[in-house]
């Protein structure tokens, strides 16, 4: 396996989850609506296609978008789903050898309109990294760092976000699921190859955060039940493994997992004494130390002593800022949004969940939680602002229909989990599918890009789920990781913005 440390530098503060669904073209280029939205009582599905340009590198590329919802179907042939999509087809391109790319965020519930407007699609939403940009109006642009140069892409909104609904007999719940989401997803994949005739197309998973547990599934199910070989799947900011990444509970490993990125964000805010220049070199001897001496008192429990114990305590002030006596009476153990808490509590303060580089004034000041993640203000409105603006103007598509960014569906999710080999475990780790589908289809690369100041889904539990991913020796080189100096949307911070483009690029273009 090849680890990429090559970071950006970091930048003064400036900077941006959710999930969205169409797309189309660009203020760039002409939009020619074809089909519109016909307004009855029961709605149909949208359909819209436009023609549109992208700048990339100084080159234009034209394209034909389809923005819509495609009509799925159970067994029976009954319709049970509209589900959101929009697709960018390059003008011209060989649909035998030109790549197509499947993407999606997470959530579970978020819709694809933070990859779409910040990375991935023609047009960017423009913010300033790090402020409020709560303040219209709010501006979009050519998107220099699209993937469209590479490949096609078709961007997901699973049901419940977006645009995408149940229909007829059918419910939410019939969606809402670890496998019922993989089920669903692989099978819009499915029918989107089969009605645009991509089955020969190289094939390419994208997935954020929750995008991760659904990608593990997904590549496995099109391997097993569709007979569909991908040709890479890259996993951005990825959840993988519920144990190996949820702090709070009593379950040790999480917050060995979480100690890295708490030393990162304490770097980054000037919270420790002595702090050292390289935060490369930090990050990894405060890693040392959570697998080292901190892994060991937490396995010990009672049975370590008062010296190791204030051994432990007196480690984790040097690396995080915040003093032995706080992690003592938390006993050795807090998450994530605690950390947010308390890290800048003297300064009134609340560091960012998705991007602890983010900072905004705290509320309720003796707290013990945070009482919102700086992140969401800050860029939020920006995007939805944006989206619905391009979705709805530039592409032409005219519905009532409101835009559902976050459904916020982690607590109706069942989090029963199908194993690859037999057996149901009441909770996720898509990491074995994953490595199921690569030995299976051992020409199939994964591609991991990772922020550093991610508190959502932490460098540690990435690295964790890396280290333990079970591969055969050979094809262990088939899996990377590239880092960057920013949190969860690393795509936002304007050097690691080129960055992802140019690592992307490269992991499909090789």
């Amino acid at each position: 396996m090849r680890i990429m440390h090559a970071l950006t530098p970091a930048l003064p503060r400036t900077m941006a989850l959710v999930f969205c669904l169409l797309a189309g073209a660009n203020a760039f280029g002409d939009h020619h609506e074809t089909k519109g939205d016909k307004a009855t009582k029961t709605p149909e599905p949208l359909h819209v296609q436009s023609t549109g340009s992208v700048s990339i590198d100084g080159q234009s590329f034209e394209y034909t978008a389809t923005a819509g919802t495609l009509e799925m179907k159970d067994d029976d042939g009954n319709e049970i789903a509209h589900f959101g999509y929009t697709a960018y087809v390059r003008k011209g391109g060989d649909k035998k050898t030109r790549p197509i790319l499947f993407a999606y965020n997470g959530g579970p519930g978020s819709a694809s309109m933070w990859l779409h407007m910040g990375i991935l699609g023609p047009q960017r939403t423009q913010v300033e990294d790090l402020e409020f940009n709560t303040e219209g109006p709010f501006v979009r642009v050519n998107n220099e760092f699209s993937v469209l140069d590479k490949a096609d892409l078709v961007m997901i909104d699973p049901v419940g976000t977006g645009f995408s609904r149940p229909v007829g007999d059918a419910k939410g719940e019939d969606f809402w699921g670890v496998d019922k989401d993989i089920e669903s997803v692989s099978n819009f994949i499915v029918r989107y190859v089969s009605d645009t005739g991509r089955w020969q197309s190289p094939k390419y998973l994208l997935g954020e955060s929750y995008g991760g547990v659904r990608s593990g599934g997904v590549a496995y199910r099109l391997l097993t039940r569709h007979s569909m070989a991908l040709n890479g799947v890259i996993l951005v900011s990825p959840y993988m493994d519920f144990l190996a990444g949820n702090a709070g509970g009593t379950n040790d490993l999480p917050y060995i997992n979480y100690f890295s990125t708490y030393a990162a964000t304490a770097w980054y805010h000037n919270a420790i004494d002595s702090r050292p220049d390289d935060v490369m070199d930090f990050i990894a001897e405060a890693d040392r130390f959570a697998r080292g001496e901190y892994a060991a008192l937490l396995l010990k429990g009672h049975r370590a002593t008062a010296k190791e114990r204030q051994a432990v305590l007196a480690g984790m002030e040097r690396f995080t800022g915040i003093s032995a006596q706080y992690w003592d009476r938390a006993n050795l153990r807090i998450d994530e949004q605690r950390f947010a808490k308390e890290l800048l509590r003297d300064r009134r303060q609340t560091v960012g969940r998705i991007d602890s580089r983010f900072v905004g004034p705290g509320i309720g000041h003796n707290g013990e939680r945070f009482r919102y993640d700086p992140f969401f203000p800050s860029v939020g409105p920006a995007f939805l602002a944006t989206f619905n603006d391009y979705y709805r103007e530039a592409l032409g598509v005219k519905t009532d229909r409101a835009y559902v960014g976050s459904a916020g569906l982690w607590a109706s999710w069942d989090q029963r989990h199908a194993q690859p080999g037999g057996g149901t475990e009441p909770v996720p780790n898509t990491a074995v599918d994953l490595a199921y589908a690569m030995t299976q289809s051992p020409h199939m690369r994964v591609l991991v890009q990772q922020g550093l100041y991610d508190l959502a889904t932490p460098y540690g539990a990435t690295q964790y789920f890396i280290d333990h991913i079970d591969l055969p020796a050979s094809l262990r080189e088939n899996l990377s990781l590239e880092l960057y100096e920013a949190g969860h949307m690393m795509y936002l911070h304007p050097a690691s913005m080129e960055k992802f483009h140019n690592d992307l690029s490269a992991f499909i273009r090789d």
